[in-house]
């Protein structure tokens, strides 16, 4: 039997060998995690991705597009009554392809940052085709019954374009806003750029931190016109409530009658209880009215705002909530107040029953800023309002967002075929034009207690805050807007009107001694005219110089005190009818969507009804403002925190300390022994 002469390996040779094995591993460690980091967008070009409850992608980088379609509803001036049934659905058919498109854009975000020609072939041309053949629809449903609609055909095709870049009317000339021409919308451009960190995007489609200004930087841009010697200067109130009961869903009984999911998004309701897509006149006549007055059962209603912070609502896994890009918590109102106002030039009439009023322009970001309306401020700073901004509140002020229906009315319409043309704005005189009455004028505040975001993480450490858009609005404060069906009972809406034109304060908890109607001719109203706008490098970052707020504070009031209510013309303080409760977090809303997407529970105090009108149980209210460690989730960051980074560098820390570890034994033990 042979000698095995095979050396036995010595102590250092061990230790050699233990230390090569210790830096391979550690380097191989390190290379591999900084690859995947690599890989996953944090320094390569691949995009942040995050995902629905249902797994759906819905990442963006910076600059990423969204889909730019032309508004087929807002060029219709004429639709005859017998065609107007197809013709909404086909309408909300076409926002429903314009919300699959964009969806489709999200998920493909990598073919098409490789391929060129991916967003033609896989988005925009199957987009178009859809879209011609519903175009199609719409023609010869009106042609059956009156004239043929002409150039409609040409509005069929979309197209890309970059998430910061808003289109419009950028030299100011577009929107006749209570006769203010020229909004100068200074600061549409949303000024991501590449790099621009996204922020807290809990859907993935914004907001961004871009879209929000410090509201001490904004210069003051309210003026009100004089009051003429006819004018009617007195104002009524009604106290409907802050939706504290939860009532909301994503129809809209306006533009999309008959249509579930006709909004994409979710509203809030107060007043009339019974709003949803199916409902008729005769139901919103017979409904139940949250206002105190119950001869008030008009419909006040406008998209939900949310904070971006992780929690799931009882939407999130709903058509207009989570599954089209509007996530978080849904945030409860401090208080809304709801005024209507005269005129500076004219008394008013009667506004007709059932009259419909749509405010501000859902699709303002790719329309333009034509139509926007709503304003956005602080209390104590209302004499300062920005409309593609959201405002960044010093403490202890509060946000407000208000609005400014039209006040001038066509004297014969409830509606119109686009929704707009049977009601105008006065001009900057407070003048109605083309012979159109002027009517009481709907000036609705709403207040937010809501944390200032904290911009330097994008809404990481104090979440950011959006209203609800479609999903290709990216939840750009510009896309802002109101809803209001008149369901005033004739004898109350006379007394509204008797009371303003006689230059009486009336309503909700008016003092019945107040306004004798001797108010000096100078006395501001709601109708408003803009002062010139300040220079972007102002600091304003985004301020319209429109006054639709109206707010004239010089002090900084928290939202419930006297004088925070800026639109008030009367000299003696704000309106009693603001309905004030604190907000809670509202982490399981009632949300009113289709039966076939309705949370399991379907009672509720007004019956559950058939035929697509299913309302959920309204939730109770979860007390105060909650953060997300309360509501039990950790917010979503996009991009990386700390703790992101921590969970994903561990195994590159764990591969350089494993190669140290190998580097400092091969140094001993090649060190020559003494």
């Amino acid at each position: 039997m042979g000698r095995n002469t095979r050396r036995r390996p010595t102590g250092p040779r061990r230790a050699t060998f233990a230390a090569v094995a210790l830096i391979l591993g550690g380097g191989g460690l390190l290379a591999a995690n900084v690859y995947a980091s690599a890989t996953e967008g944090g320094l390569g070009s691949e995009p942040v991705r995050q995902t629905d409850s249902d797994g759906n992608a819905w990442g963006r980088t910076p600059g990423a597009a969204t889909i730019d379609c032309p508004d087929v509803g807002d060029r219709l001036t004429a639709v005859p009554d017998r065609a107007k049934p197809d013709v909404d659905k086909e309408l909300a058919l076409l926002d429903q392809q314009i919300a699959e498109a964009y969806q489709r854009l999200q998920e493909s975000a990598q073919a098409v940052q490789q391929d060129s020609g991916f967003d033609d072939s896989a988005i925009t041309n199957p987009l178009k085709e859809k879209r011609a053949a519903t175009i199609e629809r719409i023609v010869t449903a009106i042609d059956q019954v009156g004239d043929r609609p002409q150039g409609l055909e040409a509005l069929a095709a979309c197209g890309l374009r970059a998430s910061d870049d808003q289109t419009g009317d950028q030299d100011g000339n577009g929107q006749d806003q209570d006769g203010q021409d020229g909004q100068n919308q200074a600061g549409q451009e949303q000024q991501q750029g590449d790099g621009q960190d996204q922020g807290n995007q809990q859907a993935g489609n914004g907001p961004v931190a871009a879209d929000f200004v410090d509201i001490t930087t904004v210069q003051p841009n309210v003026q009100n016109p004089r009051n003429g010697t006819d004018a009617s200067r007195g104002t009524f109130a009604t106290s409907c409530g802050v939706n504290a009961e939860g009532l909301f869903n994503s129809d809209n009984v306006i533009v999309a009658p008959g249509v579930t999911n006709g909004a994409h998004h979710f509203h809030d309701y107060v007043g009339n209880q019974d709003n949803q897509a199916f409902a008729t006149d005769d139901d919103l006549a017979n409904a139940d009215t949250s206002c105190e007055n119950e001869g008030d059962k008009s419909s006040y209603y406008w998209p939900v705002l949310r904070l971006q912070n992780g929690t799931r609502e009882k939407d999130a896994d709903a058509p207009g909530g989570g599954t089209e890009g509007n996530a978080g918590e849904i945030v409860t109102p401090q208080q809304v107040t709801l005024t209507f106002t005269g005129n500076p030039r004219s008394k008013v009439v009667a506004m007709p029953r059932l009259l419909r009023i749509i405010t501000g322009d859902a699709k303002a970001f790719v329309n333009g800023n034509a139509n926007a309306n709503a304003s956005w401020s602080c209390t104590g700073y209302e004499d300062r309002q920005l409309k593609d901004k959201y405002p960044v509140c010093p403490k202890g002020s509060d946000v407000v967002r208000s609005f400014k229906f039209q006040s001038c009315w066509d004297g014969q319409n409830i509606d119109s075929a686009n929704h707009r043309t049977h009601v105008a704005f006065a001009d900057a005189e407070g003048n109605c034009a083309g012979g159109f009455p002027a009517i009481p004028q709907l000036v609705q505040r709403i207040v937010y207690d809501v944390d200032a975001p904290s911009l330097e993480d994008g809404g990481r450490t104090t979440p950011l805050f959006a209203v609800d858009s479609f999903p290709e609005q990216l939840h750009k404060p510009v896309t802002d807007h109101g809803d209001f069906i008149n369901v005033f009972d004739e004898d109350l809406m006379q007394e509204m009107v008797d009371c303003i034109n006689d230059g009486r304060k009336c309503g909700a908890d008016a003092d019945p001694g107040s306004g004798s109607g001797s108010g000096s001719g100078d006395e501001p109203q709601e109708t408003s005219t803009p002062t010139p706008a300040p220079d972007a490098s102002a600091g304003a970052g985004g301020e319209s110089d429109s006054g639709d707020a109206g707010g004239q504070q010089t002090s900084k009031p928290s939202s419930g005190a006297p004088g925070t209510h800026g639109t008030e013309p009367s000299d003696d303080g704000p309106s009693k009818a603001a309905h004030s409760v604190r907000p809670k977090a509202d982490t399981t809303p009632s949300a009113e969507i289709a039966a076939a997407t309705a949370s399991p529970d379907h009672s509720d105090d007004h019956g559950a009804r058939e035929g697509g009108k299913e309302r959920t149980t309204p939730a109770p209210a979860t007390g105060g403002k909650a953060s997300a460690a309360a509501a039990g989730t950790e917010p979503q960051a996009v991009n990386g925190g700390l703790a992101d980074t921590g969970a994903r560098m561990w195994p590159a820390a764990v591969g350089g300390i494993l190669l140290i570890a190998g580097c400092v034994l091969l140094r001993r033990v090649r060190r020559p022994s003494a």
